[in-house]
């Protein structure tokens, strides 16, 4: 009697090993197929790769990359540097609150001459809280030297300098790192849905620049300059459902606990008079 195989089964049957082959290396050392390494997997390992795979099946291709490709800050709630993961782990809900994951993050608040604060709506394509709309840019710092800086937050105002070209098409003369003023610090932890979430230690940069803006879509799905009475009216709607306007849940924390007085120093220009970057906030 046959007895019918399971894809599981049917695949470690039929693909034993799997052999890596680079094409480049067998085009430029013709190396005999001999010598290249068979390099077995194990049933366990395969059966969650492809569950991963499946599960993130929908991802768009741009954010699996960066999901897997960029290695986030792992601090303690101190901001103390304890490691690094992937953008990936470091976003799931489940390594979140069963090891605790806490990376380090940036929130970028940019404003024009008119001291008009740019917003952006996230793309659909984000992993988390995509079409929502939030401050100018939103990220991480990398596990990389440039951004690992502690002094002056040098490294998280570069990671700010980097996204802002990724995102918006910002070129970096017109946001010089000089210009941004780190004005404080908070650790806040928010699901976006029953498998990601965020639990971030976000450094809060200001800076005014008239800038030229050319959004990435992968990033990015539109844009808008707000005036403080403008700002208001998005929180109304937002709260109110209007619209199906949703905000950030960073941006919503800033909004309530410092944005307007901060705009305040934005607008007489002391910014410096701000500053306090030896408090973590956590909300």
């Amino acid at each position: 009697m046959h007895t019918p195989m399971t894809a599981s089964s049917s695949l470690f049957n039929l693909i034993p090993l799997i052999r890596f082959r680079s094409l480049s290396l067998l085009s430029s050392s013709r190396l005999p197929l001999s010598s290249l390494r068979s390099v077995p997997i194990s049933p366990r390992k395969f059966r969650a790769f492809s569950v991963t795979a499946m599960t993130d099946a929908g991802m768009d291709a741009v954010q699996r990359r960066l999901m897997f490709k960029d290695e986030c800050i792992l601090v303690d709630e101190t901001d103390r540097v304890v490691g690094h993961d992937s953008k990936y782990n470091c976003h799931l809900m489940e390594n979140i609150e069963a090891k605790n994951l806490l990376h380090r993050a940036f929130s970028v608040f940019l404003f024009n001459s008119k001291y008009e604060l740019l917003l952006q709506q996230r793309s659909k394509a984000k992993v988390t809280f995509p079409l929502v709309w939030t401050n100018t840019c939103c990220s991480h710092p990398l596990h990389r030297d440039s951004e690992l800086i502690e002094e002056n937050a040098l490294g998280v105002r570069n990671a700010a300098q980097r996204k802002l070209l990724d995102e918006l098409g910002i070129v970096a003369e017109d946001v010089p790192v000089d210009e941004f003023t780190p004005l404080g610090r908070m650790l806040y932890k928010a699901p976006s849905d029953g498998k990601w979430g965020e639990h971030e230690l976000d450094y809060l940069l200001f800076i005014v620049r008239d800038v030229k803006v050319e959004p990435n879509p992968d990033e990015v799905a539109d844009i808008k300059y707000v005036s403080r009475e403008g700002l208001k009216e998005l929180v109304k709607k937002a709260d109110a459902g209007e619209e199906g306007l949703k905000l950030s849940p960073w941006f919503r924390l800033v909004v309530d606990n410092f944005l307007m007085k901060w705009w305040d120093h934005v607008e007489k220009g002391t910014l410096g008079e701000a500053i306090d970057m030896k408090t973590i906030h956590k909300l």
